[in-house]
């Protein structure tokens, strides 16, 4: 979010905040006029002249001719302006995702463009919290040519773990690790000295989703994140909600009983492996996938459907619970398990409203529809962000 400049007694204060102002504005809107930026900074035209050729010097903004851009948008007849814009290439931010299954990584610039994506499979339960460290780090670095490691600004790291927002795992169940410095592990393994970062793999999803649109959800959003478990994060008005210990939203963790069966928690029954243990119980094809599964509950296949339909249940248990505490009024679903609920989404709603009284209003719920943004890319905008602040590492090393 663009914010104002704001003056200190510092000389070099001043000029390090109207440099993230422009940053920032040029970031949310795209190219500027030289008048507009002034503008958007509450300044006049020489001082943000001053602060765009700083920038420039440091090869982070560049001008461009309006009718060269690549954005879009309609140039003004006659002569062309010219436009201030980021360099996106200037810097990059590296985001990795450790999930049971799976490591992700997804790279972006500084325009928050998605430069690269790469995914693998990996057993990260049973590998140990070192050799996934080393695989991941390794997968990462060797799909990035040396000159872009080279302008590195930052690696962010998502995994399914209750931690603080200092990167120490406390518990992580699915992966079998217990009191991991994670995020100091990581830095410790890079060949090269880079800001390093841990996080939820909810709320990395949930920062992702809901970072740098300019239309930003004024009100309260609910983000799953449904794979192997099912982690969650919230955004309220446009700002991540942690909680007193970094695990709001997390209702993979509710309890779900009946008279008929044993206590289990709500990722048990919604997440990827449950399904597919019941569904490799329906006689259909020899090496049955989650693809497989899909296909069955599609065309009504009726072992696929009852399994749906215990998904569709808890999923409507859960959301009932979480918004009753935190009144949402949307729910994103992302994570492989995500592509179930346009094939449920109706017996969802009509769970919902057999369980909940008519004076609550059913919250909005979608699909996250861009695969590439999950938890690597909402780990990699969390560096992203940390760049365009106080806490940039290029104020880091000018003070040094």
């Amino acid at each position: 979010m663009t914010e104002p400049a704001v003056a200190t007694s510092s000389p070099r204060g001043i000029r390090q905040r109207n440099e993230l102002a422009a940053l920032r504005a040029l970031y949310q809107f795209g190219p500027l006029s030289r008048a507009e930026l002034a503008r958007r900074l509450g300044l006049n035209r020489s001082s943000s002249g001053h602060i765009i050729a700083g920038l420039t010097l440091d090869g982070l903004v560049r001008e461009v001719s309006e009718g060269d851009q690549a954005r879009g948008g309609h140039a003004h007849a006659g002569r062309p302006g010219i436009m201030i814009e980021l360099v996106p290439g200037a810097v990059y931010f590296l985001g990795i995702e450790i999930g049971v299954e799976h490591i992700s990584a997804v790279e972006i610039d500084l325009g928050g463009n998605i430069v690269s994506t790469t995914v693998e499979p990996f057993d990260g339960a049973s590998a140990g919290v070192t050799a996934t460290v080393e695989r991941a780090i390794e997968m990462v670095l060797g799909a990035i040519p040396s000159s872009r490691l080279e302008r590195c600004e930052g690696i962010g790291i998502a995994v399914p773990a209750q931690m603080d927002k200092y990167g120490f795992v406390r518990l992580a169940p699915l992966l079998r690790w217990e009191n991991v410095q994670l995020a100091e592990l990581v830095r410790d393994a890079l060949p090269v000295s880079v800001p390093v970062v841990a996080e939820n793999d909810g709320n990395a999803f949930a920062i992702g989703a809901s970072y740098g649109r300019n239309d930003k959800h004024s009100g309260v959003t609910l983000f799953l994140v449904m794979e192997s478990g099912v982690g969650g994060g919230i955004i309220a008005n446009g700002s991540l909600f942690r909680g007193a210990n970094g695990l709001a939203g997390e209702i993979g963790h509710l309890r779900i009983s009946s008279a008929s069966e044993p206590s289990r928690s709500l990722e048990e029954v919604l997440g990827l492996e449950h399904i597919m243990t019941e569904y490799r119980k329906v006689p259909t094809v020899a090496a049955p996938t989650f693809g497989h599964f899909l296909a069955d509950v599609r065309d009504r296949v009726p072992g696929a459907v009852s399994i749906a339909e215990e998904w569709a249940r808890a999923l409507a248990f859960g959301l009932i619970q979480a918004c009753r505490v935190i009144d949402a009024d949307r729910i994103i679903l992302g994570g492989s398990v995500a592509a179930l609920y346009p094939l449920m989404a109706a017996r969802v709603a009509h769970h919902i409203q057999l369980a909940q009284e008519a004076s609550f209003p059913l919250p909005s719920i979608g699909v996250n529809e861009e695969e590439t943004v999950g938890p690597a890319f909402g780990a990699a905008c969390i560096l992203h962000q940390r760049f365009l602040s106080l806490e940039s590492q290029r104020f880091a090393e000018e003070v040094g």
